[in-house]
C-alpha cells in the first residue's frame, strides 16, 4: 500500500512545485506591471490560473509572495558550495574574480533592476517593499562577500574586519554600475566586460591589502642577528 501511493506522492510535490513556481512568475509580472501596492491577489490568481484558495495554500498573501519572488533571485547570490579553498593569493584572487563576476551577472539582471525600481517606487506607500528587498536580496551579497573574507581571514592572506573588507569589494565592484542601470543610463555589461570588471576590482582590492605575512616579513629579517 505504502509503495503504491508513494509515486502519486511525488507527483503531488511536483504538481504543486510547478504550480507555485506559476503563481510567482505571475506575482512578479504582476508588480512589474501594475505596482505592489496596486496588485490584487486576485489579479494574481487569474494570472496564474489557480483559484485564491490554492494561492493562499502554496504561497501565502502578496507580502509573502513579494519576499518569495526576492528569495529566489538572492538565491544566486550565494557562495557557490564548490569554492576552493584559500590556500594562497592565487586561489583568493580567482575566487574573488569568479564570484564578483558572478556578482555583477546577477545584480545587473533585467530582472533583478526591476525589483529595486518596483522597492523605489513603492518607497511610500509599500515600504515592505524596500525592507524585503535589503533584508533578504542585499543581505545575501553581503552575507557571501564576507564569507570569502572570513576564509581568507583564516589563511592568513588578509586581515582587517570581514565585514569592511567585504564592503571594500562591493565598492571597487560595482562603483555606481547599480544606479547607472536603475537609471537606465548604462546598458547590461556583456560578458567580457563583467569578467574585465571583475578581474580590475580583484586586482586594486588585492594590491590595497597585502598579506599579513608579506608585512610581517622584513620585520622578522630585521630582528634576525646578522651572522658573520
Amino acid at each position: 500500500m505504502e509503495t503504491a501511493s508513494t509515486p502519486t506522492r511525488h507527483l503531488e510535490i511536483a504538481d504543486d512545485t510547478t504550480l507555485r513556481g506559476r503563481i510567482l512568475e505571475s506575482a512578479f509580472a504582476a508588480f512589474m506591471k501594475s505596482g505592489y501596492a496596486a496588485t490584487t491577489t486576485l489579479e494574481i490568481a487569474t494570472r496564474a490560473r489557480v483559484s485564491k484558495r490554492e494561492l493562499y495554500a502554496l504561497v501565502g498573501n502578496k507580502q509573502a509572495m513579494l519576499i518569495a519572488c526576492i528569495n529566489e533571485r538572492a538565491k544566486r547570490l550565494h557562495v557557490p558550495a564548490d569554492l576552493p579553498v584559500l590556500r594562497d593569493r592565487e586561489t583568493l584572487e580567482r575566487a574573488l574574480a569568479f564570484y564578483g563576476a558572478q556578482l555583477i551577472r546577477e545584480i545587473s539582471d533585467p530582472a533583478v533592476i526591476a525589483v529595486f525600481r518596483l522597492a523605489i517606487a513603492e518607497a511610500v506607500q509599500a515600504p515592505e517593499v524596500a525592507r524585503a528587498l535589503d533584508s533578504i536580496g542585499r543581505e545575501a551579497r553581503r552575507v557571501a562577500l564576507r564569507n570569502i573574507m572570513v576564509r581568507a581571514r583564516a589563511s592568513g592572506l588578509l586581515a582587517g574586519g570581514a565585514a569592511a573588507l567585504a564592503e571594500q569589494f562591493g565598492d571597487l565592484l560595482l562603483g555606481d554600475l547599480t544606479i547607472s542601470l536603475l537609471l537606465g543610463v548604462a546598458k547590461r555589461p556583456n560578458d567580457r566586460e563583467i569578467a574585465e570588471r571583475a578581474r580590475d576590482a580583484t586586482s586594486a582590492f588585492l594590491q590595497l591589502h597585502s598579506a599579513p605575512s608579506e608585512r610581517a616579513g622584513p620585520r622578522q629579517r630585521s630582528r634576525t642577528p646578522i651572522q658573520p
